[in-house]
């Protein structure tokens, strides 16, 4: 993943240069009105924001990581730098940033760029929407014709006597600003689309500037001094922990934007182009080193601290720029625009540009931001960060938001759900909601002991984690429950419950109760209520008496992985030898008993073939289907209304329904070699995915296509060990369809797919979890599936079974901060 520049030829060279050359200037119009407006929102010399547009596009251009990223003076320093000007003056300022620059470069050499992504999105996007909230209010008493006061909280408590006095023509301007600002982007037609190509803010500040002069309206203006007189950093005075506080808030805010703004581009350069037109991906550290070095050079020269600007790198990118020189010329431009045309940027109106951040300070606070964090329950620490920002300071804001997202995270994995209800079998169920830990211990154990001994209970840990003092509390329980003649079955997701109820077989067996053993999972797919259900009525149905019962709980094996899949214990034997050797003579014993014939100790062989179909058929009508016949039925009136289809690997680990805890109607499910999506046209004469996919869609109406993965996939080593010149077999043309994922793996140019918390432990899991993102995007070739995603009817999801942890994880949205397609638990979605 690096972003250096591969190498080119002169022709590609001289290839790009028209493309990069009309980008640029499409930049160029767009960051001058916005360097001016962010220079005035400071307080600064308006001449700063001009240094800090030119130093950002040819140093930060040339130096930087990100090839189409373009920095400059950005809204999200606006505050901070406001602040400091106030407080320490605007030459002290500049050292400020001089010094903010050397902390960048200090954090570049230690690679540490990504590290500093590692801030909770819900903070980011709060800080910024503060910051936007501080700029909209300040600014808005300059739209009113008054001057802005030097807080918040000062600006919206004078707001009542600005509006008293107001002054129509700083008003009147500015709304016609604001509204070819809004409306430009809106105009309909063809003139329309041809003037929509000069970017909404020149065209605002233009029409409002030609406006104001030819009526020869009465205002502010700016108004730039010589460069004679241009002020330059001076050595810093004031408080010690203050100038350090100041720079390292301009570190933090200014890195974390740059890199956010760097990631969001690469993603929109991913979702535009194709893999023969991009730029490498970013280097995150080589950017922050070029961001170190064009604020030491902004702040030397007396301009404004610099970031990467998503506004103006979009730009860059929709405009068709191909390399970093578009942002290099953009510096140049606005190099040449500070000293040719100082006659016509005198005429614009302080009005305009006020209007112009005002509007930059509102879409700070993006709706679409709001949805992503009330999705993923963080709204309390999106909007605890907009109030502190805005009350505080942004290094206080972020510090307010980052203690809120530790104790908000501290208070999921505290609260917990214990609750209690008799069934009308007589069955006492335990339902604990959450994660267990010693807090929970007082209700887990008041509950617990509100169970009468002498009864069946079913304990469901529904969480996943348990600290040890949970754990002896429930196995403390567990053994006295047992030891009075109770029954009881652990049930849930929680592998500690599975660990609970296996901790002490002998007690289990004593007591005269498997009920410790069966159900562990609770994912045999169906249902909860007839597990619980049908532990409860086999043991009657086995008989009351405790050694019989423990007998036949032996007979049918005690290992965790089989207890809830009965089938499994016909052809799989866990057992240490000892255990096997005691459990033969225990069964000899018994056919002796009962036939008088000659103990023969030697044990079972393993049935395989038809007979082990019809055992497994035999078990299956015995055990299952009278708890599934209702169901079935009412399938066989109704047909089949699946919500999802499934699309995996034939590999026999995989049984769909256990590890979606599905039932019967739940899943289409389409199983293949390697879990492939062929693309379309490229089946040859094997049609049957795209068959599936269709009617899935089209038919069956399902709400969502999950394409599942696994470790240890043999189509993925096959892919992996696959040499040219081999022969074609039926198998090795199938695979054909996975030589995409091979190439998106060895790819520098697509995001690289990991799971939460760990990198992929080889080649093959890495082209296993590459492989499902890369069938996702097979699926969206499919024109069935392309036209539902555009309506909003059909969802797309990835998912990769680790079989050895026998543990799911789901692909999350987007990228990660690592630009990593990323897996995460269950648990992280929920």
């Amino acid at each position: 993943m690096t972003a250096t520049s591969p190498t080119r030829t002169p022709q590609g060279v001289r290839k790009d240069l028209p493309a990069d050359l009309s980008a640029s200037i499409a930049v160029f119009l767009i960051a001058m009105p916005l360097s001016l407006g962010i220079a005035l929102a400071t307080g600064a010399p308006l001449q700063a924001g001009l240094v800090a547009a030119a130093v950002g596009g040819i140093v930060a251009g040339r130096l930087g990581g990100a090839p189409l990223q373009v920095s400059g003076p950005a809204a999200g320093l606006t505050v901070v730098t406001a602040e400091l000007i106030q407080r320490y003056g605007w030459r002290t300022t500049c050292a400020i940033t001089v010094l903010a620059g050397v902390c960048q470069l200090g954090l570049a050499a230690l690679r540490t760029a990504r590290s500093a992504l590692m801030v909770s999105p819900a903070i980011v996007h709060g800080m910024l929407a503060g910051i936007g909230v501080t700029i909209a209010l300040a600014q808005l008493h300059i739209v009113l014709g008054g001057t802005p006061q030097s807080s918040a909280v000062a600006n919206v408590l004078g707001l009542p006597g600005q509006l008293a006095d107001l002054h129509p023509v700083a008003l009147g301007i500015s709304a016609l600003t604001l509204v070819v600002l809004l409306g430009w982007p809106r105009l309909p037609g063809r003139t329309g689309r041809a003037l929509r190509k000069v970017p909404a803010p020149l065209a605002a500040v233009a029409t409002a500037t030609a406006f104001a002069a030819l009526a020869g309206l009465s205002l502010p203006r700016v108004d730039l001094p010589s460069w004679r007189s241009h002020a330059l950093p001076e050595m810093p005075e004031g408080p010690v922990l203050g100038l350090i506080a100041a720079v390292l808030t301009i570190t933090l805010v200014g890195s974390v934007e740059s890199l956010l703004s760097a990631v969001a581009t690469d993603k929109l350069i991913a979702s535009e182009r194709g893999t023969d037109n991009r730029p490498p991906r970013a280097d995150l550290d080589r950017e922050l080193r070029g961001q170190g070095a064009a604020n030491i050079v902004s702040g030397a020269l007396g301009g404004l601290p610099i970031t990467g600007v998503a506004v103006r790198s979009v730009a860059n990118v929709k405009s068709g720029a191909a390399s970093r020189k578009s942002s290099m010329m953009h510096g140049f431009w606005v190099l040449l625009a500070a000293f040719l045309l100082v006659p016509l940027l005198d005429l614009i109106p302080l009005a305009t540009l006020a209007a112009l951040v005002m509007a930059v300070g509102v879409q700070m606070v993006s709706i679409t931001h709001l949805r992503s964090v009330t999705r993923h329950r963080e709204a309390l620490v999106y909007g605890t960060t907009i109030v502190a920002v805005v009350l505080g300071g942004v290094l206080e804001g972020v510090a307010v938001g980052i203690a809120v997202a530790v104790a908000l995270a501290l208070h999921r994995l505290t609260r917990t759900r214990i609750a209690l209800e008799r069934l009308d079998s007589g069955v006492h169920r335990v339902r604990a909601r959450g994660q267990l830990t010693f807090l929970a211990v007082p209700r887990l154990s008041r509950v617990l002991n509100q169970i009468p001994h002498d009864t069946h209970a079913v304990v469901e840990l529904d969480g996943s984690f348990m600290d040890h003092a949970a754990y002896e509390t429930i196995q403390d329980w567990q053994q006295s429950h047992l030891a009075h003649g109770g029954s009881l079955e652990v049930t849930g997701r929680s592998g500690q419950a599975a660990r609970i109820t296996g901790a002490d077989p002998g007690a289990a067996g004593k007591a005269g109760s498997p009920g410790g053993a069966d159900g562990a999972d609770g994912a045999d797919g169906v249902g909860g209520a007839h597990r619980s259900g049908r532990g409860h009525d086999a043991r009657h149905a086995e008989g009351g008496h405790p050694g019989e019962r423990s007998r036949r709980a032996q007979q049918r094996g005690t290992h965790q992985c089989c207890r809830p899949w009965t089938p499994w214990q016909n052809h799989c034997d866990h057992r240490a030898p000892s255990i096997r050797t005691a459990t033969a003579a225990t069964m000899a014993e018994a056919a002796a008993a009962e036939d008088g014939g000659a103990q023969d100790l030697s044990p079972t062989p393993r049935r395989r073939g038809a007979g082990q179909l019809a055992s497994g058929i035999s078990a299956f009508q015995r055990d299952t289907a009278p708890h599934v016949r209702d169901e079935l039925a009412r399938l066989a009136r109704e047909g089949q209304r699946p919500s999802q289809l499934f699309i995996t690997c034939a590999d026999s680990r995989l049984v769909t329904s256990m590890i979606t805890a599905s039932g019967p109607g739940d899943l289409f499910t389409v199983r293949n070699v390697g879990n492939l999506v062929p693309l379309p046209g490229a089946e040859s004469t094997d049609d049957s995915v795209a068959a599936a996919i269709e009617y899935a869609v089209d038919v069956l109406q399902v709400d969502s296509i999950t394409v599942c993965g696994h470790s240890g996939c043999g189509a993925m080593q096959a892919l992996l060990s696959s040499a040219p010149g081999v022969a074609m077999t039926p198998l090795r043309r199938w695979l054909r369809h996975g030589l995409p994922s091979l190439a998106r793996m060895a790819s520098r140019h697509h995001a690289w797919a990991r799971i939460a918390g760990r990198l992929p432990a080889d080649a093959v899991e890495q082209l296993c979890l590459t492989n499902v993102v890369q069938q996702l995007e097979h699926l969206r070739a499919h024109e069935s599936v392309a036209r539902r995603l555009s309506a909003g009817t059909l969802e797309l999801h990835g998912m990769y079974f680790h079989v050895g942890e026998a543990q799911a994880y789901l692909l999350s949205e987007g990228e990660d901060f690592f630009d990593c397609r990323v897996f995460d638990t269950v648990g992280q979605h929920v």
